[in-house]
């Protein structure tokens, strides 16, 4: 009888602490979960008021309480947008998701929070990439956060700004994922989170926006680590944008927004507000963070200079091929040309540095963009963090494809921009036409290193090869994804240094005068 009745109390109390954690109560009130795979998740579950009516174009403002159980089973809808998403989109979109490995809420699982890319014009946290079980259960509680995309995003208009108690606009999509982590911090620890162990990570835009929420004060002790897959905004800013070069500042990010509400034929931003969402004009090239000195205080490169930033150990990289993204140019001609109309007195230098190729545009022009854009921005960071501050740096490059067969279209060809995503998320599909046998191990190993620097702020861990501390003054200390894991060199070393003189001199003011005056 005794026995019995030891045994009664032990599946007693193991079911109220699974219901504990498949019910939790946040500050706006109770969500229930769903139990799937020894995780508890918990969809569209709200962070901020829906950004509607009078709150289109403001900064994100608390939910609202509920009452009863919110049952949290279904992504919501993902932000407005160009095209098609699986949750299907709409402006009231503020809404994240919770994987959680935990038991009961006292477990303090470290936190890894994910935001997602799409050039800050499209994303939605229901791709079937973002499925966050694979990561959540090597033992961390994994968030997926929405934020406002497009013109509904980041649009700056001197009508916004005056509204504004900061007098600044355009960054409400940053805003949005600030008062997400702002979320987190007071939550988590529902989900059996740990607050003070917070790692946000992010890809392409995603990735960009780390960094910015990196050097933004209004994102000051909202995480504890920082990882870029193909990010980074350390290009200084300029009138006429260029990928790596996307940054311009209030005034000029107000002008362009002026001109699209006229060329639209609408005279103020309270007509604008008056139209449904989605019947919004369409806008190519305006929908980007900008430097408002409120967010974003100024040029990234020059806050980090200066010791202006949020410090965390990184993990960053970015992708073999990640130029394949820019329509590359079709003959060598057209590529010097480019490259002679975008960077000036250092083009003939840069054309040098990366060759054109004979009769073929060769991958080395494309690493041209794909430095522009995310090499060298990870390098300059990557740097900038080990020179100046006090956290450890950890590089990688991810090189892992098919050797590809002569005379193939993809002869020659790396890993494009976004292929690393699957690998991380262990959303793999093995029936792809590029998959290679080594595919599930190098999957499985970036998984156990992301989630190894969430725990520990470092990707080390038993049983994996060793990712070396990124040393700026030479060695095998990047980690090479390519088939298998290895520590090499920068890649393209010498050629990033010419690239960063084009850089220094861009922040100068004779080269700051030059680029404005480009058209």
């Amino acid at each position: 009888m005794k026995r019995f009745a030891t045994l009664f109390t032990l599946i007693l109390s193991a079911t109220f602490t699974y219901a504990q954690l498949t019910t939790v109560k946040v500050a706006e009130g109770t969500l229930q979960g769903t139990a799937e795979a020894g995780l508890t998740i918990f969809k569209g579950v709200p962070f901020a008021a829906p950004p509607v009516g009078d709150l289109r174009w403001k900064a994100p403002q608390p939910a609202a309480k509920w009452t009863g159980v919110k049952v949290a089973d279904k992504f919501a809808p993902g932000p407005i947008q160009g095209g098609n998403i699986p949750s299907g989109k709409s402006e009231d979109c503020l809404y994240l998701n919770v994987w959680t490995p935990a038991k009961a809420p006292n477990e303090k699982v470290p936190v890894l929070v994910w935001i997602y890319g799409g050039g800050f014009n499209a994303g939605a946290t229901s791709e079937t990439n973002y499925n966050g079980e694979k990561l959540a259960k090597k033992g961390v509680v994994l968030v997926t956060i929405a934020y406002r995309v497009g013109q509904l995003g980041f649009l700056a208009h001197p009508e916004l700004s005056a509204e504004s108690p900061d007098k600044v606009s355009g960054n409400y999509g940053l805003l949005d994922m600030i008062a997400g982590l702002q979320w987190v911090k007071k939550n988590i620890a529902a989900f059996g989170g740990d607050p003070n162990k917070v790692t946000i990570f992010g890809e392409s835009a995603g990735g960009i926006a780390v960094s910015q929420l990196c050097a933004s004060p209004l994102a000051k002790g909202l995480f504890q680590g920082a990882i870029s897959e193909s990010g980074g905004s350390f290009g200084p800013s300029r009138v006429v944008t260029f990928p790596g070069e996307n940054m311009r500042k209030l005034k000029d990010a107000e002008a362009s927004g002026d001109a699209y509400v006229k060329g639209a034929g609408y005279n103020s931003i309270a007509d604008l507000r008056k139209l449904p969402a989605d019947k919004l004009p369409a806008v190519r090239g305006l929908a980007w963070p900008i430097v408002d000195g409120k967010v974003i205080p100024d040029d990234q490169h020059k806050l980090y200079e200066a010791g202006k930033y949020n410090e965390t150990p990184i993990l960053v990289g970015y992708n073999s091929d990640e130029g394949l993204s820019f329509s590359p140019p079709k003959t060598p001609e057209d590529y010097i040309a480019g490259v002679k109309g975008r960077y000036g007195k250092f083009a003939d230098e840069l054309i040098k540095a990366y060759p054109a190729g004979n009769g073929k545009v060769e991958k080395t022009a494309r690493d041209l963009a794909r430095d522009a854009a995310f090499g060298w921005q990870t390098w300059a960071w990557a740097n900038l963090v080990a020179n100046r501050g006090k956290s450890k740096v950890f590089y990688y490059y991810f090189d892992q494809h098919p050797q590809y067969p002569a005379g193939s279209p993809r002869e020659g060809q790396g890993s494009p921009h976004g292929q690393e995503v699957a690998y991380v998320f262990g959303t793999l599909n093995p029936n792809s036409a590029q998959a290679t046998p080594t595919d599930a191990t190098i999957s499985d190993a970036m998984g156990t290193y992301w989630t190894n620097f969430a725990k520990y702020g470092d990707p080390n861990g038993a049983g994996m090869p060793k990712w070396p501390v990124y040393d700026p003054k030479g060695g095998n200390t990047v980690m090479y994804f390519a088939q298998t894991l290895k520590a090499g060199p920068v890649p393209s070393a010498d050629a990033l240094k010419v690239l960063d003189g084009y850089f220094k001199w861009r922040r100068t003011p004779e080269g700051e005068t030059w680029a404005n005056s480009q058209k």
